[in-house]
């Protein structure tokens, strides 16, 4: 399987809540991971909001980003590029999603177009994963499961 991870993905891989054991499952079943470059900031952004928040200490939150640089040069990572912020800014308006949500959706659709196989998006975002899916991608979990899982952000 080739695996696109947007950074609500890639954080359930580093802090265990529901559905990290999924994605871990789903990354060492997956050939290749990809996400696009701007996840390393959206990521970085998230442990920082979850020790503001208190769902991490401190320690706990450094020990994620820390083991999530060390990963970040297995990642396959997609250049924002000037026609991808392009396609970006056309997926924005044709599917109502947020500035970097549209970056994630051109970086995925872009790596499919480059490879010319089958990617499958991974994302805990509803908004995303109803436009993955609109878009014509593959798109892990399927909007019911992701349902289940958590609410929406």
């Amino acid at each position: 399987m080739i695996l696109y991870l947007d950074a609500s993905a890639i954080v359930k891989r580093y802090v265990a809540e529901a559905g990290s054991k999924d994605i871990i499952a789903l990354v060492d079943d997956a050939g290749v991971v990809a996400t696009s470059m701007i996840s390393r900031a959206e990521v970085a952004a998230a442990f920082a909001r979850a020790v503001r928040l208190g769902v991490l200490d401190d320690a706990g939150g450094r020990r994620a980003q820390r083991r999530f640089a060390r990963e970040w040069p297995d990642f396959v990572r997609i250049l924002v590029t000037e026609a991808l912020v392009s396609r970006a800014d056309a997926l924005a308006w044709s599917h109502g999603l947020r500035g970097y949500d549209a970056v994630q959706l051109a970086s995925s659709m872009t790596w499919q177009d480059a490879i010319g196989q089958d990617v499958v998006l991974a994302t805990f975002d509803q908004q995303l994963t109803k436009a993955g899916s609109d878009a014509g991608l593959r798109v892990w979990p399927e909007e019911r499961e992701l349902n289940r899982a958590r609410p929406t952000r």
